[in-house]
């Protein structure tokens, strides 16, 4: 079942989402050469405390951090530690808060100082991949509208997208109905309604779309080692757009 939120939910989300929000704008402060991804971890694990919430993402199905830090070739779900960020890499930083019993979701990827012409454009197209899907969604809208759009500017570029992680809807629960794929043809799955929460996640992939998850469980890398990205935004559907929560 899709649930369909209230406005007074939805202002709760917001609040939620506006933390996910400060935490990302921080991590773009702290991320650099030199530093460690576990020490990204603490600074937003103390900012998310700070604000009176929780890191929704810690302890979540025995998940060891605050945040998800991906570097390069880690798609999603990398976990934060002694990994020191080198000049040229690429991070995905991914956040969950937890607020007045609702969740909210983000992800950016950031430069670690310089990066290749090559990578900043997988970056760009990544972000502007998620910035046509926000344009898309509304009241009335196919799901799949959106998968398919993603699907199409990524591949256009030269790109692909992965397959076997998806978007979700989020409220209560970090992860709800629908599931929102980043590929598939247009005009099918649900209907969009106004009160639906989506958190909508393009990860795009340098080389194929395969992926694998490491040892520890959780780390999900490219199967052929090039550099992914991964955006995210929590948005509610509206008469007329997407609202977005998390900025």
């Amino acid at each position: 079942m899709i649930n369909i939120r209230t406005r007074e939910e939805i202002e709760l989300m917001r609040e939620s989402g506006r933390l996910v929000a400060g935490a990302l704008d921080l991590a773009s402060e702290l991320v650099g050469p030199g530093v460690e991804t576990g020490a990204l971890d603490r600074e937003i694990e103390g900012y998310i405390r700070g604000n009176g919430a929780t890191p929704e993402f810690k302890g979540y199905q025995g998940y060891p951090a605050t945040i998800c830090a991906s570097v390069n070739e880690e798609v999603v779900h990398g976990i934060p530690g002694s990994r020191v960020l080198r000049n040229g890499d690429i991070v995905g930083i991914d956040v969950g808060v937890r607020k007045n019993g609702y969740v909210g979701d983000g992800a950016r990827t950031f430069a670690v100082g310089g990066i290749t012409e090559g990578t900043e454009r997988l970056v760009r197209v990544t972000r502007e991949t998620l910035d046509l899907a926000i344009s898309i969604v509304r009241e009335g809208v196919h799901l799949s509208d959106i998968s398919h759009a993603i699907q199409q500017m990524a591949e256009d570029a030269g790109f692909s997208v992965v397959r076997e992680l998806t978007g979700h809807g989020v409220g209560t629960e970090l992860h709800e109905e629908p599931e929102i794929p980043n590929y598939g043809n247009p005009g099918l799955g649900p209907v969009l309604k106004a009160g639906m929460i989506l958190a909508i996640e393009p990860m795009l992939n340098a080389g194929g779309p395969g992926v694998e998850t490491l040892a520890d469980n959780w780390t999900v890398v490219t199967a052929d080692r090039h550099r992914s990205a991964h955006f995210e935004h929590t948005m509610a559907v509206t008469a007329t757009g997407a609202d977005i929560l998390t900025q």
